[in-house]
């Protein structure tokens, strides 16, 4: 049956040059019509040589005139896929002329700050921890050694969720201070502690140059045995030097915390006057306690830093409303 193999060599010859030759897909689809087509094509003429062949023939011939068949189908499919691609367009431009540069994005100064602080404080020995910003009352006012009556407890001093509680029933509210995650940590670890906490909270203050109702807080804890108030004053003040600069000036006024005792406000000169920068001083007792520590053994201290003025300081900003408008003439400049 070497006909039937002759026939299928030219039908596929002639078939490969007609799909090559094909200009466009109308050509293309001509060409589909000639060679494959289920009713007049050519293909269809091929199959009349299968019933020519032997009973023992047709396998042989039959698995030819599929693998011939596949072959040019395959041809063909890839031919349309190159034809029915879009032409490029051509340039209608001067490719010598310098192009637009993009608008690069850059980190936000509050937050070039705060990876600053983590990078001085890490030096200290100091590592990075973090908690939730939506918390119950006990870590942030019971824990914390606030009682009920307490002013900072206040409803219209915090900002409460109306519609959330715990499962326990407790209301919750956006914390007001970085301090809940030094309970947090002291609940899970054993003394001793070095943590440092970098993130938001969020008051009902009256907003001014120097105020918001959310700003950023590093909160730091260092508690173990022979901790005192001169590693905390040391810390503080090689802290401030490092990220503002070793002729800086700060002041430690007495303060009152109900977490912390004694207890302190950290200021720095700044212009013709003091700018405060946080509150810090020695854990108070029943703060251990209520994190099953042993306060005759066991000591600490904390602090809350403002960053927002840190950076204030650093950029000579006299405003902190800028950090929050988003306006991109100020933020482009960090």
């Amino acid at each position: 049956m070497s006909t039937a193999y002759e026939a299928f060599q030219v039908f596929e010859q002639e078939a490969t040059a007609a799909i090559e030759a094909a200009r466009n897909v109308a050509d293309l689809e001509q060409v589909r019509i000639l060679f494959l087509g289920k009713s007049k094509g050519r293909l269809k003429d091929l199959q009349s040589e299968l019933g020519k062949a032997t009973p023992a023939e047709r396998p042989a011939i039959g698995q030819a005139f599929n693998d011939m068949k596949l072959r040019v189908t395959q041809l063909f499919d890839a031919r349309v896929e190159v034809l029915s691609r879009p032409e490029s367009q051509p340039r209608d431009f001067d490719v010598t002329l310098p192009g637009n540069l993009p608008r690069l994005g850059r980190e936000h100064p509050i937050t070039q700050t705060i990876e600053e602080f983590k990078e001085i404080i890490g030096r200290f020995g100091f590592t990075v921890d973090d908690g939730p910003e939506l918390e119950d009352e006990y870590h942030n006012f019971d824990a914390l050694n606030i009682p009920k009556d307490h002013p900072a407890r206040d409803p219209l001093d915090n900002f409460y969720l109306a519609a959330a509680k715990t499962a326990n029933g407790q209301p919750i509210l956006l914390r007001s201070q970085t301090s809940t995650v030094q309970i947090r940590v002291m609940e899970r670890t054993k003394p001793p502690v070095r943590i440092v906490s970098v993130g938001r909270v969020y008051r009902p203050d009256e907003i001014d140059r120097t105020h918001h109702q959310m700003f950023h807080q590093m909160e730091g804890l260092m508690v173990g045995e022979g901790v005192t108030m001169a590693t905390l004053k040391s810390v503080l003040k090689m802290f401030a030097a490092a990220y503002l600069g070793e002729d800086v000036e700060i002041r430690f006024r007495p303060s009152f915390f109900p977490f912390t005792e004694p207890s302190v406000e950290v200021d720095v000169r700044w212009r013709d006057g003091w700018l405060e920068l946080g509150g810090a001083g020695m854990v108070d007792p029943q703060v251990l306690e209520n994190v099953g520590y042993d306060p005759e053994t066991i000591t600490g201290f904390a602090f809350g830093l403002g960053i927002a003025r840190f950076c204030m300081l650093r950029h000579g900003i006299d405003d902190i409303r800028l950090f929050y408008e988003n306006d991109l003439r100020f933020l482009k400049q960090f």
